[in-house]
């Protein structure tokens, strides 16, 4: 087999606060291969934007990689410097669409001259290659080249949106991270960022990450997931596998909780409760307190995350043999039956 393009690798995230230590993301791994379509789900809160931000070296100033390794093409660069993540990383190698991103345009400046000053930092391009290479990426991303020489407030919300990515391409990465993408857009316009991504996947030989809190959106989209909790992977695998099969209970109560067009008249799950507040060394399921199937057991240790069957999925539910069974059975009788509770 082929290295993957990004490897995650037991990675710990953790933020120094004034009122203690937050473990926003404890143990995760998973890993992306070239020309790959990744999506990454959870709640608010679940480590999502921790870990893209780790990857591009963006963590604020009180967030910091404490164990585990992030490899690019087989290398380490958590641990690079500021001026190596710049040089080498960051836009030319990976690139980072942001919640919000729609903001990050220069609102004084038109999008060409914009371009021409990203190439003049990161390349030794003339003026008319950058003009010529936004122009043929607006094609792309579905806007007309010639509106590159227009400011940006000339842009509806999606349109700018669709700028982004064009700039996000710009210096032929070949990793695209994009979070939230479709934040603030209509769903029409939701729909067409989607497949613009899609399409730019599969014919500008680059590896985009998903990162969205809506599993239907990677469901439809992704090649390959990991769900994520409280800073752990719940689950990591084949999209069409876990969407079949789902060996996680957050896994499967997520995907319950959103509409199903094949059961039109299905009740929708609710997940109680909140991802907890990690202030205290994480040696537990970080979703005991939320699960209806949990036991004494999960919150003893730290589950790890171990492969289910052969099918190249994973999860670190130790129940994740009866995940379909007790998904059809009522969880007040299943907990009384195994003797659990519910762990605050």
């Amino acid at each position: 087999m082929s290295e993957p393009l990004l490897e995650i690798d037991g990675l710990d995230i953790r933020y120094e606060t004034k009122d203690g230590e937050i473990h926003a993301v404890t143990d995760a791994s998973f890993a992306i291969d070239t020309n790959e379509f990744f999506g990454l789900v959870g709640e608010s809160g679940s480590g999502k934007s921790t870990i893209a931000k780790s990857i591009i070296g963006g963590l604020d100033d009180n967030g910091s990689v404490t164990a585990g390794e992030i490899r690019f093409r087989g290398e380490p660069i958590h641990s690079m410097t500021e001026r190596e993540l710049s040089e080498r990383i960051r836009w030319k190698e990976i690139a980072y669409i942001p919640q919000a991103s729609m903001n990050s345009l220069d609102p004084i400046m038109r999008l060409d001259k914009q371009a021409v000053e990203l190439a003049k930092v990161h390349t030794d391009w003339s003026k008319q290659r950058a003009i010529d290479r936004l122009t043929e990426l607006f094609e792309v991303v579905g806007l007309p080249g010639e509106r590159i020489y227009e400011y940006p407030h000339q842009f509806s919300g999606g349109m700018q949106q669709r700028a982004i990515i064009a700039f996000s391409l710009f210096l032929e990465p070949s990793l695209l991270i994009a979070d939230e993408p479709t934040t603030a857009l209509d769903v029409i316009m939701q729909d067409q960022i989607l497949t613009h991504l899609k399409s730019i996947q599969e014919e500008e030989d680059v590896s985009i990450v998903m990162i969205t809190h809506d599993i239907s959106v990677i469901f439809e989209n992704c090649d390959s997931m990991a769900v994520l909790h409280g800073g752990q992977v719940s689950e990591l695998g084949d999209v069409t596998r876990m969407f079949d099969s789902p060996s996680h209970p957050y896994s499967y109560l997520l995907q319950q909780a959103f509409p199903d067009i094949r059961h039109p008249k299905r009740d929708l799950s609710v997940i109680e409760g909140q991802p907890p507040q990690l202030q205290d060394e994480v040696d537990y399921c970080t979703f005991a307190n939320r699960c209806p199937w949990s036991t004494d057991e999960c919150v003893e240790s730290r589950p790890p995350l171990q492969a289910v069957g052969d099918d190249n999925q994973y999860t670190s539910c130790i129940r994740y043999d009866e995940i379909e069974e007790l998904g059809h059975r009522s969880p007040e009788n299943t907990r009384s039956e195994v003797g659990g509770s519910n762990h605050e």
